[in-house]
C-alpha cells in the first residue's frame, strides 16, 4: 500500500510541474494590442489633420473608415486568438490531469513488478552460495517462459546449467541460442558438447555434426577439434584420433586445463600408461569475464546479484575439489573483473596451499594468477 501512495504522490509532482506554468496568467496577444494602440492613434492624428486643414473632410472620411474597419479587425483577431489560446490550455491542462498518471501507471504495469515480494537482506544472509545460484536460475527460467525468443537469455544461461550438471538443460539453451540469434563456431561447439555430457560423454551423431559445423566456421575451434579427435577414438578409427590428438596437444598452451584429458587420451589409444591427472573435461567451468558482460541486459542489481552468486559459488566449489586449474583461472578473472583483487590474492593463496603436493597442476593455476596480474605473499 506504501507503494502505491507513493506512487501517487509521485504522479501528483509532476502533473504539478505541468499545471504550475500552465495555470498562470499570461500577458495574451500583445501584438494584436499594440497594433489596437496604433490604429487609435493613427485615428486621433486623422482627427487633428482635418482640424487644421491639412487633408480635406472627404479624404478624412475615407480614411477614418479604412482605419476603423482595420481596428475592428485587429480586434476580432485578438478575440479569436483568446478563445484559441484558453481552449488550448484547457486541454492541455486535462492532458496533464489525465494523461500523465495513466501514462506512468500503464508504463509500470507493462514493464514493472508490482507483484513482487521484497526480499529484505537479512532474509538472505542465511542463503548458501548454491541456493543464490538456485535462486538466480529460477528467476532467468521464469524469463524465458515469458520470453521464449530471448535468445540472449538462452545464451546466458547454459554455461550456467552446464555447471549445474542439468546438461540436457543446457543443450536445449545452446540450441535455442543457436536457432534465436544465429549459428556460429562457439555456439555450435558448445551445443555438441552439452549433448556429448547429456549422454556420458559419448559424442552423439548430432553432437559430432554440430562440432563439424563449428570446425567448418573455425577450423581452430579448441573445443569442437577436442570432442572431434575424441569421437574419432569412440567410432574406432584410432590412427586418425591419434593423429587428432597429436595435433590438438602440439598446439596447445602449456597450461590449458584440457591438456591433461587430451593426453591421457592419447596415452590410452598408444597402448600407454595414462598419466595420472584430473580429467578437465569433467570439471564445470566458472563464470567467465564474458557471462559478466552477458548479464549487462539485466538491471544493476540483478546483474550484480547473479555474478556475485556465480563467483561465491565457483569458489566454494574449488575449496572442495581444488584439483581444477581452468576453474581456478575463472574465478581470477571473476574477482579482476569485479574490481576485487585482493580476493583474487586470497584465492591463489588456497589454490598453493590446496595443490602444494601437485606441482604440474600448481603450475597452471600460478601462470594463470601471473596473466591477470595477480600476486599473494
Amino acid at each position: 500500500m506504501l507503494f502505491w501512495i507513493a506512487l501517487a504522490a509521485l504522479t501528483a509532482a509532476a502533473s504539478l510541474a505541468v499545471l504550475v506554468p500552465l495555470g498562470r496568467p499570461a500577458r495574451e496577444h500583445a501584438a494584436g494590442s499594440e497594433a489596437a494602440s496604433i490604429y487609435r492613434d493613427q485615428l486621433d492624428e486623422l482627427a487633428r489633420d482635418r482640424e487644421r486643414g491639412i487633408i480635406g473632410p472627404a479624404e478624412a472620411e475615407a480614411a477614418r473608415v479604412e482605419i476603423a474597419r482595420r481596428l475592428l479587425k485587429s480586434d476580432a483577431d485578438a478575440g479569436k486568438a483568446s478563445v484559441a489560446t484558453r481552449r488550448g490550455r484547457v486541454i492541455a491542462i486535462g492532458a496533464a490531469i489525465i494523461g500523465l498518471p495513466l501514462i506512468a501507471i500503464g508504463t509500470y504495469l507493462a514493464v514493472g513488478s508490482p507483484l513482487l515480494v521484497d526480499q529484505p537482506i537479512a532474509s538472505r544472509a542465511g542463503q548458501s552460495p548454491q541456493d543464490e545460484v538456485q535462486d538466480l536460475v529460477r528467476r532467468v527460467e521464469e524469463h524465458l517462459a515469458a520470453e521464449p525468443e530471448d535468445g540472449r537469455g538462452w545464451e546466458v544461461i547454459g554455461p550456467i546449467y552446464m555447471r549445474l550438471g542439468r546438461f540436457d538443460d543446457a543443450a536445449r539453451a545452446f540450441d535455442n541460442s543457436r536457432r534465436l540469434l544465429g549459428q556460429t563456431a562457439d555456439r555450435d561447439a558448445l551445443y555438441g558438447e552439452a549433448l556429448t555430457r547429456a549422454h556420458g560423454d559419448m559424442v552423439t551423431a548430432d553432437a559430432r555434426a554440430a562440432f563439424e559445423r563449428a570446425l567448418a566456421q573455425d577450423p581452430a575451434n579448441i573445443r569442437a577439434r577436442f570432442y572431434v579427435a575424441m569421437a574419432l577414438g569412440q567410432s574406432g578409427d584410432k590412427e586418425k584420433a591419434i593423429v587428432a590428438w597429436n595435433a590438438l596437444i602440439a598446439a596447445a598452451p602449456a597450461d590449458a586445463a584440457w591438456l591433461p584429458t587430451a593426453r591421457a587420451q592419447l596415452a590410452t589409444l598408444q597402448g600407454q600408461p595414462v598419466p595420472a591427472a584430473p580429467p578437465a573435461a569433467a570439471a564445470a567451468p566458472g563464470p567467465t569475464a564474458a557471462d559478466v558482460a552477458a548479464s549487462a541486459s539485466q538491471t544493476p542489481e540483478q546483474r550484480q546479484q547473479m555474478i556475485e552468486g556465480m563467483v561465491a559459488g565457483l569458489a566454494a566449489r574449488l575449496d572442495q575439489a581444488p584439483d581444477d586449474a581452468e576453474g581456478w583461472a575463472r574465478l581470477f578473472r571473476a574477482y579482476i573483473v569485479l574490481g576485487r583483487p585482493q580476493d583474487a590474492a586470497s584465492a591463489l593463496s588456497r589454490a598453493r596451499t590446496a595443490l602444494a603436493d601437485k606441482p604440474a597442476l600448481l603450475a597452471a593455476v600460478e601462470s594463470a594468477a601471473r596473466e591477470n596480474g595477480i600476486t599473494s605473499n
